[in-house]
Protein backbone atom coordinates (compact mmCIF):
# COMPACT_ATOMS: atom_id res chain seq x y z
CA UNK A 1 0.00 0.00 0.00
CA UNK A 2 1.26 3.38 -1.50
CA UNK A 3 1.04 6.30 0.69
CA UNK A 4 1.68 9.61 -1.07
CA UNK A 5 1.46 11.86 1.61
CA UNK A 6 1.56 10.08 4.65
CA UNK A 7 0.76 6.58 6.06
CA UNK A 8 -1.65 5.67 8.74
CA UNK A 9 -3.99 2.33 8.88
CA UNK A 10 -7.21 2.20 7.77
CA UNK A 11 -10.86 1.63 8.84
CA UNK A 12 -12.74 1.56 5.52
CA UNK A 13 -16.19 3.39 5.43
CA UNK A 14 -18.57 3.16 2.46
CA UNK A 15 -19.06 6.26 1.52
CA UNK A 16 -17.28 6.14 -1.82
CA UNK A 17 -18.80 6.61 -5.30
CA UNK A 18 -20.09 3.35 -7.18
CA UNK A 19 -17.32 1.30 -8.46
CA UNK A 20 -16.79 1.68 -12.26
CA UNK A 21 -18.02 -1.48 -13.99
CA UNK A 22 -14.18 -3.58 -15.20
CA UNK A 23 -16.60 -5.26 -18.52
CA UNK A 24 -16.09 -1.58 -19.77
CA UNK A 25 -12.15 -0.91 -19.36
CA UNK A 26 -11.47 2.87 -20.18
CA UNK A 27 -10.06 4.16 -23.16
CA UNK A 28 -7.06 5.77 -21.64
CA UNK A 29 -6.29 4.64 -18.08
CA UNK A 30 -4.61 7.34 -15.96
CA UNK A 31 -1.54 6.09 -14.36
CA UNK A 32 -0.16 6.28 -11.13
CA UNK A 33 2.15 9.33 -11.97
CA UNK A 34 -0.90 11.45 -13.48
CA UNK A 35 -3.03 10.03 -9.81
CA UNK A 36 0.07 11.31 -7.76
CA UNK A 37 0.47 14.83 -9.54
CA UNK A 38 -3.55 15.41 -8.98
CA UNK A 39 -3.66 14.56 -5.50
CA UNK A 40 -0.79 16.46 -4.61
CA UNK A 41 -2.71 19.56 -6.07
CA UNK A 42 -5.78 18.67 -4.57
CA UNK A 43 -5.23 17.89 -1.33
CA UNK A 44 -3.66 21.93 -0.40
CA UNK A 45 -7.15 22.99 -1.78
CA UNK A 46 -9.03 20.22 -0.39
CA UNK A 47 -7.01 21.91 3.62
CA UNK A 48 -7.67 25.37 2.46
CA UNK A 49 -11.94 24.90 1.75
CA UNK A 50 -12.11 22.56 4.73
CA UNK A 51 -10.65 25.43 7.26
CA UNK A 52 -13.27 27.78 5.49
CA UNK A 53 -16.31 25.57 5.94
CA UNK A 54 -15.48 23.67 9.12
CA UNK A 55 -12.32 25.28 10.93
CA UNK A 56 -13.35 22.79 13.82
CA UNK A 57 -12.12 19.79 11.99
CA UNK A 58 -8.94 18.59 11.71
CA UNK A 59 -7.99 19.73 7.86
CA UNK A 60 -4.65 17.60 6.75
CA UNK A 61 -5.76 15.05 4.25
CA UNK A 62 -3.47 11.73 4.19
CA UNK A 63 -3.86 10.19 0.65
CA UNK A 64 -3.00 6.53 0.14
CA UNK A 65 -3.66 4.73 -2.66
CA UNK A 66 -4.30 0.66 -2.56
CA UNK A 67 -1.54 -1.46 -4.84
CA UNK A 68 -3.05 -4.60 -3.25
CA UNK A 69 -3.49 -7.38 -5.96
CA UNK A 70 -7.37 -8.26 -6.26
CA UNK A 71 -8.97 -5.06 -4.61
CA UNK A 72 -11.61 -4.19 -6.47
CA UNK A 73 -12.41 -0.34 -8.14
CA UNK A 74 -13.45 1.76 -4.90
CA UNK A 75 -12.25 5.08 -3.11
CA UNK A 76 -13.44 5.80 -0.03
CA UNK A 77 -12.81 8.56 3.30
CA UNK A 78 -12.52 7.74 6.75
CA UNK A 79 -10.34 9.06 9.72
CA UNK A 80 -8.04 7.46 12.05
CA UNK A 81 -8.22 7.89 15.71
CA UNK A 82 -7.24 11.33 16.25
CA UNK A 83 -9.69 12.47 13.26
CA UNK A 84 -7.62 12.96 10.98
CA UNK A 85 -8.75 12.67 7.26
CA UNK A 86 -7.50 9.53 5.24
CA UNK A 87 -8.45 9.23 1.40
CA UNK A 88 -7.75 6.28 -0.43
CA UNK A 89 -7.55 5.17 -3.55
CA UNK A 90 -7.71 1.50 -4.65
CA UNK A 91 -5.22 1.40 -7.82
CA UNK A 92 -8.04 -0.81 -10.02
CA UNK A 93 -9.84 2.23 -9.67
CA UNK A 94 -7.11 4.51 -10.97
CA UNK A 95 -6.89 2.34 -13.99
CA UNK A 96 -10.59 2.93 -14.92
CA UNK A 97 -10.34 6.58 -14.27
CA UNK A 98 -10.16 8.20 -17.95
CA UNK A 99 -8.38 11.63 -16.85
CA UNK A 100 -7.09 14.00 -14.29
CA UNK A 101 -10.43 15.41 -14.23
CA UNK A 102 -12.11 12.25 -13.31
CA UNK A 103 -9.47 11.79 -10.61
CA UNK A 104 -9.96 14.89 -9.29
CA UNK A 105 -13.78 14.88 -8.71
CA UNK A 106 -13.71 11.20 -6.92
CA UNK A 107 -10.63 13.24 -4.74
CA UNK A 108 -13.09 16.14 -3.88
CA UNK A 109 -15.90 13.78 -3.23
CA UNK A 110 -14.35 12.18 -1.29
CA UNK A 111 -12.80 15.22 0.63
CA UNK A 112 -15.96 16.83 1.03
CA UNK A 113 -17.12 14.02 3.40
CA UNK A 114 -14.49 14.82 5.78
CA UNK A 115 -15.36 18.58 4.90
CA UNK A 116 -19.18 18.21 5.57
CA UNK A 117 -18.74 15.96 9.10
CA UNK A 118 -20.60 12.95 7.16
CA UNK A 119 -19.21 10.24 9.43
CA UNK A 120 -20.15 11.63 12.95
CA UNK A 121 -23.84 12.91 11.50
CA UNK A 122 -24.33 9.00 9.93
CA UNK A 123 -23.55 7.87 13.17
CA UNK A 124 -25.64 10.17 15.01
CA UNK A 125 -28.64 9.30 12.55
CA UNK A 126 -28.33 5.53 13.46
CA UNK A 127 -27.45 6.14 16.71
CA UNK A 128 -30.99 7.71 16.74
CA UNK A 129 -32.74 4.46 15.23
CA UNK A 130 -30.99 1.93 16.83
CA UNK A 131 -32.82 3.86 20.27
CA UNK A 132 -36.26 4.74 18.42
CA UNK A 133 -36.12 0.74 17.58
CA UNK A 134 -34.88 -0.24 20.91
CA UNK A 135 -37.97 1.34 22.27
CA UNK A 136 -40.39 -0.36 19.87
CA UNK A 137 -39.31 -3.25 20.68
CA UNK A 138 -39.56 -2.93 24.24
CA UNK A 139 -42.73 -1.68 24.02
CA UNK A 140 -44.25 -4.79 21.95
CA UNK A 141 -42.19 -6.76 24.67
CA UNK A 142 -39.34 -8.29 22.43
CA UNK A 143 -37.03 -10.46 24.23
CA UNK A 144 -33.25 -9.34 24.35
CA UNK A 145 -32.06 -10.96 21.10
CA UNK A 146 -35.10 -9.90 19.40
CA UNK A 147 -34.54 -6.35 20.71
CA UNK A 148 -31.10 -6.49 19.39
CA UNK A 149 -31.70 -7.32 15.79
CA UNK A 150 -34.63 -4.55 15.65
CA UNK A 151 -31.69 -1.87 17.49
CA UNK A 152 -29.52 -3.07 14.33
CA UNK A 153 -32.03 -2.98 12.00
CA UNK A 154 -33.17 0.45 12.28
CA UNK A 155 -29.60 1.72 13.33
CA UNK A 156 -29.21 0.63 9.73
CA UNK A 157 -32.03 2.73 8.54
CA UNK A 158 -31.27 5.01 10.48
CA UNK A 159 -27.50 6.14 8.71
CA UNK A 160 -29.47 5.29 5.27
CA UNK A 161 -31.62 7.57 5.76
CA UNK A 162 -29.63 10.35 4.89
CA UNK A 163 -26.95 8.81 2.50
CA UNK A 164 -27.96 9.71 -0.63
CA UNK A 165 -28.38 13.40 0.35
CA UNK A 166 -24.64 13.16 2.05
CA UNK A 167 -23.90 12.04 -1.10
CA UNK A 168 -25.42 14.74 -3.24
CA UNK A 169 -23.81 17.17 -1.23
CA UNK A 170 -20.21 15.75 -1.24
CA UNK A 171 -20.81 15.89 -4.98
CA UNK A 172 -21.44 19.86 -4.80
CA UNK A 173 -18.60 20.54 -2.71
CA UNK A 174 -16.57 18.15 -4.26
CA UNK A 175 -17.07 19.85 -7.43
CA UNK A 176 -15.96 23.37 -5.64
CA UNK A 177 -13.06 21.95 -4.74
CA UNK A 178 -11.30 20.27 -7.87
CA UNK A 179 -12.85 23.71 -9.78
CA UNK A 180 -10.24 25.89 -7.40
CA UNK A 181 -8.00 23.17 -7.79
CA UNK A 182 -7.78 24.26 -11.82
CA UNK A 183 -9.80 21.35 -12.83
CA UNK A 184 -12.69 20.82 -14.97
CA UNK A 185 -15.34 18.80 -12.82
CA UNK A 186 -18.20 19.04 -15.89
CA UNK A 187 -15.20 16.83 -17.59
CA UNK A 188 -14.73 14.50 -14.23
CA UNK A 189 -18.33 13.86 -14.40
CA UNK A 190 -18.16 12.16 -17.06
CA UNK A 191 -17.41 9.50 -14.57
CA UNK A 192 -21.34 9.71 -14.22
CA UNK A 193 -21.91 8.22 -17.59
CA UNK A 194 -20.25 5.19 -17.48
CA UNK A 195 -20.06 3.81 -13.99
CA UNK A 196 -23.09 2.02 -12.86
CA UNK A 197 -26.13 3.48 -12.57
CA UNK A 198 -27.55 2.71 -8.70
CA UNK A 199 -31.44 4.03 -9.77
CA UNK A 200 -33.57 5.29 -7.66
CA UNK A 201 -33.60 2.89 -4.81
CA UNK A 202 -35.61 2.84 -1.58
CA UNK A 203 -32.83 3.86 1.15
CA UNK A 204 -30.01 2.89 -1.60
CA UNK A 205 -26.94 4.47 -0.69
CA UNK A 206 -26.40 6.16 -3.63
CA UNK A 207 -28.45 8.53 -5.50
CA UNK A 208 -29.39 7.87 -9.42
CA UNK A 209 -26.06 8.74 -11.79
CA UNK A 210 -28.29 11.70 -13.51
CA UNK A 211 -29.22 13.23 -9.93
CA UNK A 212 -25.44 13.49 -9.15
CA UNK A 213 -24.26 14.40 -13.30
CA UNK A 214 -27.42 17.79 -12.35
CA UNK A 215 -25.69 18.59 -8.81
CA UNK A 216 -22.38 18.93 -10.61
CA UNK A 217 -23.62 20.95 -12.90
CA UNK A 218 -25.78 23.43 -10.66
CA UNK A 219 -22.14 23.41 -8.68
CA UNK A 220 -20.54 24.95 -11.56
CA UNK A 221 -23.30 27.47 -12.54
CA UNK A 222 -23.40 28.81 -9.27
CA UNK A 223 -19.40 28.99 -9.08
CA UNK A 224 -19.95 30.51 -12.66
CA UNK A 225 -22.62 33.42 -11.36
CA UNK A 226 -20.13 33.89 -8.45
CA UNK A 227 -22.93 32.20 -6.07
CA UNK A 228 -21.84 30.07 -2.83
CA UNK A 229 -22.00 25.74 -3.89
Amino acid sequence: MAALLAACDLAPVQTALPAPSPAQPPVAAVTRAQFNAVARQMAPVATRICRERSPHLICEFTVILDDRPGQPPNAFHTRDEQGRPIIAFTESLIRELRNEDEIALVFGHEAAHHIADHIPRMQREAQRGALVGGLAAALVGADEVTTREIMGISATLGARRYAQPFELEADRIGAEIAARAGFDPLRGAGLFRRIPDPGNQFLGTHPPNSERLREVERAVARMRAGQPV
